[in-house]
């Protein structure tokens, strides 16, 4: 479990606290540091699934630790970018925001459903792309104000929840899809008629049994000849 892939994954999660402080620490030296571990948090992203397919380290503890360190870490950024001081998105931007921590709830709630039926739900490209985006306007968000190019994060932090609508909507429709298919054969099954079912289970069943008396009447009837026979000799 401990190993090299999931150790990067897990450092995910052990950075948060850190990138939390700078709500609290106003710093610029401190939004740097945070802004840098967020980058490299969101770098290991990559790798921790390169080197595991590499390496032949893949694991079910990576697999669902994966995707809940990549949303914790996310959720975590974003509340930085409302609850900082120096407002580093307007109140317009809310929106995204919202848009990207509602698509995360939902996901994770489909991805619970669907594994009690044993359906997986796989990631597509389009939602690597919109991981990227959120990344990279998270990244640059964070250094607003201390990098000139910061601002450009908000742009980016818009078209990520784009993205991040079209591809939860794809998932959602999917799950919709899988439960058409389950209301679809319950429906087909209780429109069976009682008198078929009844009869091809008696088919089945009396077969064996009819197979069985004949046997048995004609063991009868041999005796009876061979007794007769016995008899006329006698």
């Amino acid at each position: 479990m401990y190993n090299l892939p999931n150790i990067l994954t897990i450092s995910r999660i052990v950075v948060i606290p850190l990138i939390f402080l700078s709500v609290y620490v106003t710093s610029s030296a401190w939004a740097v540091f945070a802004a840098i571990l967020f980058i490299a948090a969101s770098i290991t992203d990559y790798f921790d699934g390169y080197l595991a397919r590499a390496r032949g380290e893949t694991s079910a503890f990576g697999r669902l630790l994966d995707p809940i360190a990549d949303k914790l870490l996310v959720a975590s950024a974003l509340v930085v970018l409302l609850a900082k001081p120096d407002m580093l998105i307007t109140r317009l931007s809310y929106i995204p925001v919202v848009v990207i921590l509602c698509r995360e709830i939902l996901v994770s709630g489909l991805r619970e459903f669907l594994m009690e039926v044993k359906v997986g739900m796989p990631v597509t490209r389009l939602a690597k792309w919109k991981t990227g985006f959120q990344m990279t306007a998270l990244s640059m968000l964070l250094l607003k104000g201390v990098w000139y190019w910061g601002g450009i994060g908000e742009i980016l932090l818009w078209v990520a929840a784009v993205l991040t609508f079209i591809t939860g909507y794809q998932y959602f429709q999917k799950s919709l899809d899988y439960i058409h298919k389950i209301n679809k054969a319950t429906k087909v099954a209780a429109a069976t008629p009682v008198k078929k079912v009844v009869k091809d289970v008696a088919k089945k069943v009396g077969r064996p049994a009819a197979k069985k008396q004949k046997t048995k009447t004609s063991v009868a009837k041999k005796a009876k000849v061979s007794k007769v026979k016995k008899e006329a000799k006698e």
